[in-house]
């Protein structure tokens, strides 16, 4: 691995180097710069197209995976395919970090497309996290495709970040729950000067007792754009709550566009949203403590975004 790669990884996956007896696969620059599989955590490469099979064997408890990715120069057009087959009764944490980085005119640009499947009663926690580095002119970009059939009394939390660098991003999550399936989304997101940003939701509860908690916080600085959209549809006798909240700053742009649908008349489903600015009151009271008015704004935001 590279110095580019190394600091990427320390960002995006708190990598300290390899872990004893611990389950990964890192990509860099769209080839593989290392790999590991463990007794319960099986890794291995793809056939038919680039990518790797993640299986989780039964009742596994307590292990982490790391599979970050990086493209660290210009010039590169990333596409990966990466399936998660996770056991019944299994309990895993999974991180998927990607971080590009670009010095030149060419964009550096990664593509990820996750597939996971949940059996009975099976658990993960999915944390990703995105960043762009670099002083190059090209642009840092990131779109993330996200699909999860979860079975019966499966659970699975998202919580993903993406905090700065990322100059172009379409961010979509797809999701089929069974019977007694939950699932929990947490996003946190922040786009500064022409940076734009897309999240598109969709959220099925097919089965009885499933539900869904989707939490967007953002905040949307000088000239970029954010399109939020999420859309909850009840197929059973189930509950889904969708919250979006955004801080607008300078001349940003939040757009946040709701769609609920119920196809049973148990199905509760609710969606919540806010977009505004940095109340005046809170700049004040954090000033009167000898701050200046931008590191009032700093501190308010890392305290929405935390």
């Amino acid at each position: 691995m590279n110095s580019t790669t190394e600091e990427l990884l320390r960002i995006v996956a708190d990598w300290k180097g390899i872990p004893d007896n611990t389950a990964y696969n890192i990509r860099e620059d769209t080839g593989c710069a290392g790999r590991h599989s463990t007794e319960h955590v099986k890794i291995e490469p793809k056939t038919d197209k680039p990518g790797i099979d993640i299986r989780v064997l039964p009742g596994t408890r307590g292990e982490m995976v790391y599979i970050p990715a990086c493209v660290t120069h210009s010039g590169v057009d990333d596409l990966v395919y990466n399936d998660f087959f996770i056991g019944e009764g299994a309990d895993v944490t999974i991180v998927a970090g990607c971080g590009v980085h670009s010095e030149g005119e060419e964009e550096a640009r990664h593509n990820g497309i996750h597939r996971f499947f949940l059996e009975k009663g099976a658990r993960v926690l999915y944390l990703e996290k995105h960043i762009g580095t670099g002083n190059g002119s090209g642009g840092r970009i990131i779109n993330p495709v996200t699909d999860a059939t979860l079975a019966e009394d499966a659970y699975m939390e998202m919580d993903t970040s993406q905090i700065g660098g990322v100059d172009s991003t379409i961010r979509k999550t797809t999701a089929l729950l069974g019977k007694g399936a939950k699932m929990v989304v947490k996003e946190k997101l922040l786009t500064e000067g022409v940076q734009s940003a897309e999240s598109d939701f969709v959220i099925t509860l097919e089965g009885e007792g499933s539900g869904a908690h989707l939490i967007s916080r953002s905040v949307a600085k000088q000239h970029s754009k954010q399109l939020f959209r999420s859309r909850l549809i009840g197929e059973a006798a189930c509950s889904g709550h969708s919250e979006c909240d955004a801080i607008i700053m300078d001349e940003g742009e939040v757009s946040a566009i709701p769609e609920l649908t119920a196809h049973n008349v148990d199905a509760a489903l609710i969606h919540e949203a806010a977009i505004g600015k940095i109340a005046g009151e809170q700049l004040t009271k954090l000033m009167t403590l000898g701050l200046t008015e931008k590191e009032a704004e700093q501190k308010i935001i890392e305290g929405f975004l935390k």
